[in-house]
C-alpha cells in the first residue's frame, strides 16, 4: 500500500525530508488504479468507503459501501465493460455523483479507459467527444424528473455508430430494447477477480478528460495510470489524509478535482467520502443543510469551489456541532481572501487552496492541510514533482527562472504530467519535452510557496501596464454587499484595454455605483487598476464546476463599449451590436445598421479600426 509517511507535511522542510527519506517508487508500489482499491480493501475491508446521501433529509438512511464491497463492484464493472466491448473498451459516462459513478470510472480504467462527460453539454458537443475518444460504451442515468441525461443518451446512440448504451436506474425499472441495465449486468459478473487478463496499468491510458477550462472548445487530455497515481499520492500526502477522515464529496465526477483529490487520493488513504446528493452543492437543499450534515456525519474535511464555499457560508453554522472539522479545502478557481476569512470566522478552521489542472492529472500544488495556511498561496508542489515560474518574453516564449516574487508563467514537470492531448495538434505551446505550460501567471515567495496571479490570457493590459484581474476581484469581494466579482479588460481605442468589473450582489442587497467605485479606490493600491466601470449583474456566468467564465464577460464588456460608441457617441440609436469569442484577434464584433444609416459605414469602420478586435459593419 502507498506509504504516506508517519509525519504530516506542514512546510517546505517537511516536504524535503519526506522526499529524501524514500524514493517515489518505494512510497508508491501501486502500478494500476485497481491496485489502489486492492490495497485499501486489504487494509480497511469493513471501513466505509462511500456514504451516499440522496436528499440530505435529517431522517434519511444513507447508503454505505465499504472498501471490500467497492473493490468487488469495480471488478464487476471492469468485467462487464470487457464483455460488452472487448479488449481495452472506451467507456464514456454521463452520471451525477453516485456510488455507480465511482464504480463506472474505476472499472472503466481497469478494463480500458474512461471518458468522463459533462452531461450539461449539448448533445452535439458530447457526440464529438464520443467520436474523438472512440468510446464504445456510454453509461448514462436513466429517465429522471429533473435531468435530461437519458434523452441526450438516446440521441447520442443514434448519432454515434456502434455505441452500446448502459442505463443506471433503480431496481425494477422496465427493460428497454437495445439497452443494458447497469445493475443487472453488474451482478452477472464475478467480484473476486477480473476475467480479461491483466488489468490496465503503468503508462497505459486510464482516461480522457475533456477540458476547455474557461476558454472555450473542449479538448481530450490523456491520463495514464502512472500519472493519476502520482497525482493522487501527492494529494493524499499534502492533504494529510488518514483513514479517520470523512470528506464531503461535492464536486462532479466528470471533473479532475472530484475524481482525484476528492476521489482517488482519498481512497488511497482509506478516507470515507460523504456524497451530499447527486447534485452536490448545486442542490439548494444541500447548501441550506450543509452545516447540519457536517455535524450529523462528523465530517473532518469539507471541500468545494470558492463560489460553492461562499454559498454555504451564507448559511449560519448555528448550534450545529462541527467540532469534528479539521480543515476546508478549495480549488478549481482562485480563492477571494474574503471567502477564506469568512470560513475561518464561521468555523474556526482554515481554508486551504489547491492548484490543479486537467493536464497535470488533476493536481499541481497544495497548501498543506496540516500546516498553518499561507493566505493567498496554493502551497508547494506535490512530492517528487517540480514547479518553475519562468519569465514571459515579449514574443510569447518562455525565458529563465524568475526571482522570488517576480511574476512569470507557471510550468510543471513530473510523472503526473499528462502525455498530451488525444489530438497531438493541440499540444503546441502546452506540452514540450515533458514540461507543461500551465498558462497561469504566478510567483514564488522566499520560502518557495506558489502564488497564482491569474491566467496569462486574462491579463488586462492598459497602455502597456499589466493588471492582474485577481487584484481587482479580491478587492471588490471584500465589499459586504458583493457575493462575486469578475474583472476583465474592456476594449479602448487609446489604451488598448481598460479594467472593468462585473459584480453579483448577495441576496436582498443594494448598493450604488458610487459606493462601489469608492470601495475600489480605497482597496486597490494601483491606480491604473481602478475599474473604469463597475456593472452590477444578476449573476456572473460560471462553468459547470464554478469557475468564472471570462470569455462571455469579455464579449459583454466589448458589446457595452461598442453600443456606447455607435448609439451614443455616433448617434446611431437603431444600430445592433453582436460580439462573439474567437477569431484571429480573439473577438469578433459585428455592427448591423439600418438602410438609412448606410452613409455612416466608412466613419464607423474607421472608429472600429482603432480597437484590437475583429470588426465588421453590415447593413440590413
Amino acid at each position: 500500500m502507498a506509504n504516506l509517511g508517519d509525519a504530516s507535511i506542514q512546510n517546505r522542510d517537511d516536504l524535503e525530508r519526506f522526499e529524501a527519506a524514500l524514493t517515489l517508487e518505494q512510497r508508491l508500489p501501486e502500478r494500476s488504479i485497481l491496485d489502489v482499491f486492492v490495497s485499501s480493501a486489504a487494509q480497511h475491508p469493513k471501513s466505509t468507503a462511500v456514504t451516499m446521501l440522496m436528499t440530505g433529509a435529517a431522517d434519511e438512511t444513507p447508503r454505505r459501501v465499504d472498501y471490500g464491497q467497492l473493490l468487488g463492484m469495480i471488478r464487476q464493472a471492469a468485467n462487464m465493460f470487457s464483455a460488452l466491448a472487448g479488449p481495452v473498451p472506451g467507456v464514456a459516462y454521463m452520471l451525477p455523483s453516485l456510488v455507480e459513478t465511482h464504480v463506472t470510472l474505476w472499472g472503466a480504467e481497469t478494463a480500458g479507459y474512461a471518458v468522463p462527460i459533462n452531461f450539461l453539454l449539448q448533445p452535439e458537443s458530447i457526440a464529438e467527444l464520443l467520436k474523438a475518444s472512440d468510446a464504445k460504451i456510454l453509461v448514462a442515468l436513466g429517465p429522471h424528473p429533473q435531468l435530461d441525461i437519458w434523452q441526450k443518451a438516446l440521441q447520442l446512440r443514434d448519432q454515434v455508430p456502434g455505441l452500446t448504451l448502459v442505463r443506471v436506474s433503480p431496481p425494477g425499472t422496465p427493460d428497454e430494447d437495445g439497452v443494458v441495465d447497469f445493475g443487472v449486468a453488474l451482478k452477472a459478473q464475478p467480484d473476486d477477480h477480473v476475467t480479461f487478463g491483466e488489468p490496465r496499468g503503468g503508462d497505459d491510458v486510464a482516461a480522457y478528460f475533456h477540458t476547455g477550462g474557461t476558454t472555450g472548445v473542449p479538448k481530450l487530455v490523456a491520463h495514464t495510470h502512472r500519472s493519476q497515481l502520482v497525482a493522487a499520492f501527492g494529494g493524499a500526502s499534502m492533504c494529510g489524509y488518514t483513514s479517520t477522515d470523512i470528506l464531503t464529496a461535492t464536486l462532479p465526477l466528470f471533473h479532475v478535482a472530484g475524481t482525484i483529490v476528492a476521489g482517488l487520493s482519498a481512497f488511497m488513504a482509506g478516507v470515507e467520502l460523504l456524497i451530499m446528493s447527486p447534485a452536490g452543492l448545486r442542490n439548494p437543499e444541500i447548501v441550506e443543510s450543509f452545516w447540519r450534515l457536517v455535524a450529523q456525519h462528523k465530517a473532518t474535511l469539507v471541500g468545494g469551489v470558492p463560489t460553492a464555499i461562499g454559498a454555504v457560508l451564507q448559511v449560519p453554522v448555528g448550534d450545529n456541532d462541527i467540532s469534528s472539522l479539521r480543515a476546508g479545502l478549495t480549488g478549481a478557481a482562485l480563492l477571494p481572501p474574503a471567502v477564506g476569512e469568512s470560513f475561518k470566522k464561521a468555523t474556526g478552521r482554515n481554508l486551504y487552496e489547491i492548484l490543479g489542472m486537467t493536464e497535470a492529472s488533476g493536481l499541481i500544488s497544495i497548501d498543506p492541510l496540516c500546516g498553518h495556511s499561507g493566505v493567498g498561496s496554493v502551497g508547494w508542489p506535490l512530492p517528487y514533482t517540480k514547479v518553475d515560474v519562468l519569465r514571459l518574453n515579449e514574443d510569447g516564449s518562455l525565458g529563465g527562472v524568475c526571482a522570488a516574487r517576480e511574476i512569470g508563467v507557471v510550468t510543471i514537470s513530473g510523472d503526473h504530467v499528462s502525455p498530451g492531448y488525444r489530438d497531438p495538434d493541440h499540444n503546441d505551446g502546452v506540452f514540450q519535452d515533458g514540461v507543461l505550460n500551465s498558462g497561469d501567471l504566478g510567483y514564488k515567495d522566499e520560502e518557495g510557496r506558489i502564488y497564482i496571479a491569474g491566467r496569462s490570457k486574462d491579463l488586462i493590459i492598459r497602455s502597456g501596464h499589466n493588471i492582474d484581474p485577481a487584484m481587482i476581484e479580491n478587492a471588490m469581494s471584500t465589499h459586504p454587499a458583493v457575493a462575486l466579482a469578475a474583472a476583465v479588460g474592456q476594449p479602448d481605442a487609446y489604451a488598448g484595454e481598460l479594467p472593468i468589473c462585473f459584480v453579483e450582489l448577495h441576496p436582498n442587497q443594494d448598493v450604488s455605483s458610487e459606493d462601489l467605485h469608492r470601495h475600489a479606490q480605497n482597496s486597490i493600491d494601483e491606480r491604473p487598476a481602478w475599474p473604469k466601470q463597475i456593472y452590477v449583474v444578476n449573476s456572473i456566468p460560471l462553468t459547470t464546476v464554478g469557475k468564472i467564465y471570462k470569455p462571455s464577460l469579455r464579449c459583454e464588456a466589448a458589446r457595452l463599449r461598442v453600443i456606447d460608441l455607435v448609439q451614443n457617441e455616433l448617434a446611431l440609436p437603431d444600430a445592433e451590436v453582436d460580439v462573439v469569442d474567437g477569431g484571429s484577434r480573439g473577438m469578433r464584433v459585428t455592427v448591423t445598421l439600418t438602410e438609412d444609416q448606410r452613409s455612416t459605414v466608412p466613419a464607423l469602420d474607421k472608429e472600429l479600426a482603432a480597437y484590437l478586435f475583429e470588426a465588421r459593419v453590415q447593413v440590413q
